[in-house]
């Protein structure tokens, strides 16, 4: 059964200028029930993460300042939502949702998360609406809960996982692979284990073929045990904050490939939505509701 990660929390009221990015996470599971896609067995609403799971990844010091709200401002600032109490309980709702979600994971194959993807947060800050990296947390959760070394974190969002790379950057057993808009945020880069910048305008084909060339060779050479797969569709033409020219066909075609390379392959997958943008909302809706689609056909 394919399990998912619902955070009925995103409903908690945001200023203004946030709301609009927050709807799809309301509306993707109507879409998905509505059409039959999923219902309700499919669905687990997470809860809140325990700091002694969050500290795997995140520094003290930065835990406490989100628990207590002593950010300065400048770090506050980077984060781009108004720092509360609900924020990072929201934050940490999302984690406790790709934990239980890589636990899912492993038992039926596949298992995503409604929200997530919260690639730029630091081991000790965060930037760009993420406060607590969720697929590095979980990565280092089943690391040490089960019997799982060697991971792969495939970031196909159009922004580079700065922060993903900053926090395994000293770590063999977890290689971070992104491929992104070179010329999106982060202006910046850290460096992934493997970083793919692709130029701006880049459309399908040559967005695919980079992919098909590059992937099945990693999971040869790393020969990883469990995939995080970070499944943003801001790689869209439409996507305000991208800059790439991906279609809604050639992104499905992208989750088509990721998806069934890791079911051939037998390695467990788990799946972060990331971001999303483009102006009308049912773009949005349809192209995330293609990842869980697949999810279905393939695996179940």
């Amino acid at each position: 059964m394919l399990k998912i990660a619902h955070h009925p929390i995103y409903a908690h009221p945001l200023p203004e200028g946030h709301r609009f990015p927050m709807q799809k996470y309301e509306l993707l599971p109507t879409q998905l029930l509505y059409e039959g896609t999923c219902d309700a067995h499919n669905f687990f609403n997470p809860e809140v993460a325990d700091d002694s799971l969050v500290k795997a990844v995140h520094t003290q010091a930065y835990i406490d300042d989100l628990n207590n709200l002593t950010l300065d401002k400048k770090a506050a600032r980077k984060i781009g939502f108004p720092l509360s109490k609900a924020l990072v309980k929201r934050e940490l709702i999302i984690t406790d949702g790709t934990i239980k979600a890589s636990e899912f994971a492993l038992k039926y194959g596949i298992a995503m998360n409604i929200a997530g993807g919260t690639h730029h947060a630091y081991s000790d800050r965060g930037e760009a609406f993420c406060l607590y990296n969720d697929q590095a947390i979980g990565a280092r959760y089943i690391q040490a809960h089960y019997n799982i070394k060697k991971i792969l974190i495939v970031d196909l969002d159009v922004h580079q996982g700065n922060g993903t790379a900053e926090i395994f950057s000293h770590d063999s057993d977890v290689f971070t692979f992104s491929m992104h808009g070179a010329g999106n945020y982060p202006f910046k880069k850290e460096q992934s284990d493997l970083d793919i910048a692709l130029p701006n305008g880049t459309d399908d084909k040559t967005y695919l073929n980079t992919l098909k060339k590059t992937l099945p060779k990693l999971i040869e050479d790393h020969q990883p045990e469990f995939i995080y797969y970070l499944c943003g569709v801001d790689i869209l033409a439409t996507d305000k904050l991208g800059k790439l020219s991906c279609t809604i066909q050639g992104c499905a075609e992208r989750d088509r490939f990721v998806l069934q390379t890791c079911k051939d392959a037998k390695i467990p997958v788990m799946c972060s939505m990331g971001g999303g943008y483009s102006p009308d909302i049912k773009t949005i809706i349809n192209a995330h509701a293609n990842t869980f689609r697949l999810a279905q056909d393939l695996f179940f």
